[in-house]
């Protein structure tokens, strides 16, 4: 339970006499009096002012008790640790080392000021400016920002980078990208005026469109300025990156990529395939699922558009005596952005959650990450195979997958996920018609060979 300190009579008189009012009643008078409580017999009510409406509440319990029945309530819900979690689909149930919290956790991070005083915060500036690091060395593009709120943020401000970079407003997304993400991006583009045009997938990767009839089109602001990809996709195929750089240039456009951070333990960066944006969810290193959130935008982008990158960007210096200093620099924030010229108008990060990131990604090293990638696509590889031995169980598209795979079940796979619920599993996610009807499987290195085949069995259970 959090602390409360609540307003003293002493402290409420004190406040109405620098106000120069009398009373409380005084305070509420703006309020009109059809929005204000009745005053109740004991005194109590709104502010002391009669109205037409009583709050009719039972009487209010004490502590203890609203603590015993929220843990009551809390009781009910199927937590992770109930279900085993076979579900991702862009939030993935990864181990957690206990040494990130550790460190991220301590006092210095946890309470520190936002860093646009350096003299007071170098150790979260140089936090930050490790993260970029790091992030700039696996994604394979020069510069990465002190991260955003999430993916698909992350993903909306790539667009709206690409827009002002290139002068046009349509973006080609394929519908690999993940679906939560492309709402988004077209929540946003319903106030900033771009058109999103989605690219249809062919057994499970993006079939794009004939250049010549975009390139044949007198105006180039028809044309799109981002090509946006997904590696490997919302069904764990693995895109053709090669492909989609080579569409871009023949467009014009820059490749923004969405990438799974994960899979670039085996991958080749999608820098060194030729993105110009990449961008992604950090949630995998160091924050649990937490039912959703918080979670890590990861962006980063070629140098030719550091001007444009939004959000919070980390330096090195040095200070007037020569050492070594870390400043927040060419900042978006409100008192220093050229609004003509910005494309973004976040000035913000998620500061706490960016020092999780960068606390896992030291301590696995290049060869913890390639070993944690290699993992889960071993089980990735093990648990589809179990599950397509099943009867009626069949593949939902040919293309090779990484570390998350679909199947086509002979029951809907919402009953089957409702079902496999209580058999103990999180058993994935239904795919609707958009990608041919199926259930999404994921599997991370926290699913143990017995667990997949008690996932697999219960399945057969299921769909019998």
């Amino acid at each position: 339970m959090g602390h409360f300190v609540p307003h003293t009579d002493a402290e409420i008189d004190a406040m109405l006499e620098f106000m120069g009012l009398s009373s409380l009643d005084e305070l509420f008078a703006v309020v009109p009096e059809g929005l204000r409580l009745a005053v109740g017999e004991d005194g109590e009510g709104g502010g002391g002012q009669a109205g037409p409406r009583h709050l009719d509440i039972p009487d209010g319990l004490s502590e203890p008790d609203v603590a015993a029945e929220m843990e009551h309530l809390a009781a009910r819900n199927a937590v992770g640790a109930e279900l085993l979690c076979f579900a991702g689909g862009g939030a993935y149930d990864h181990e957690v080392p206990a040494t990130v919290r550790r460190v991220a956790m301590r006092s210095e991070f946890v309470t520190a000021y936002t860093p646009y005083q350096p003299e007071v915060a170098q150790g979260v500036l140089q936090a930050l400016f490790e993260y970029q690091t790091m992030l700039a060395r696996l994604t394979g593009v020069e510069i990465a920002n002190a991260s955003l709120y999430d993916g698909a943020s992350a993903c909306v401000e790539a667009v709206n980078l690409a827009a002002a970079a290139t002068g046009r407003s349509t973006a080609w997304v394929s519908r690999g990208v993940n679906p939560n993400w492309r709402d988004v991006v077209r929540t946003f583009a319903a106030g900033s005026g771009h058109e999103v045009v989605e690219v249809d997938l062919h057994d499970g990767v993006t079939r794009w469109p004939d250049t010549a009839t975009a390139t044949s089109s007198g105006d180039r602001t028809q044309q799109p300025g981002a090509v946006v990809v997904q590696y490997p996709n919302y069904l764990g195929c693995l895109e053709d990156l090669a492909g989609a750089r080579r569409l871009a240039d023949e467009l014009g456009a820059l490749l923004v990529v969405a990438f799974d951070p994960v899979a670039a333990g085996l991958l080749h960066s999608p820098g060194s395939l030729g993105a110009d944006v990449v961008v992604g969810e950090g949630q995998p290193f160091g924050t649990p699922l937490s039912f959703g959130g918080p979670y890590l935008g990861l962006f980063s982008c070629r140098k030719d558009h550091v001007r444009r990158l939004p959000g919070r960007l980390v330096g090195e210096t040095v200070d007037t005596e020569g050492r070594r200093a870390y400043v927040t620099t060419l900042r978006t924030r409100e008192q220093d952005i050229r609004r003509e010229k910005a494309s973004s108008n976040v000035c913000t990060n998620q500061t706490l959650i960016a020092v999780c990131c960068a606390v896992q990604l030291a301590w696995l090293g290049t060869t913890g990450l390639r070993e944690l990638a290699l993992r889960c696509a071993r089980g990735t590889r093990y648990a589809r195979e179990a599950l397509l031995r099943l009867d009626g169980v069949e593949p939902l598209v040919g293309t090779p997958v990484l570390r998350e795979f679909a199947v086509r079940l002979p029951v809907p796979a919402e009953m089957a996920v409702e079902r496999m619920a209580d058999e103990g599993f999180l058993a994935g996610i239904a795919l609707g018609d958009e990608y041919g009807v199926g259930l999404l499987v994921a599997v991370t290195e926290r699913r143990t060979r017995d667990q997949i085949d008690a996932y697999a069995a219960a399945l057969e259970k299921v769909i019998r």
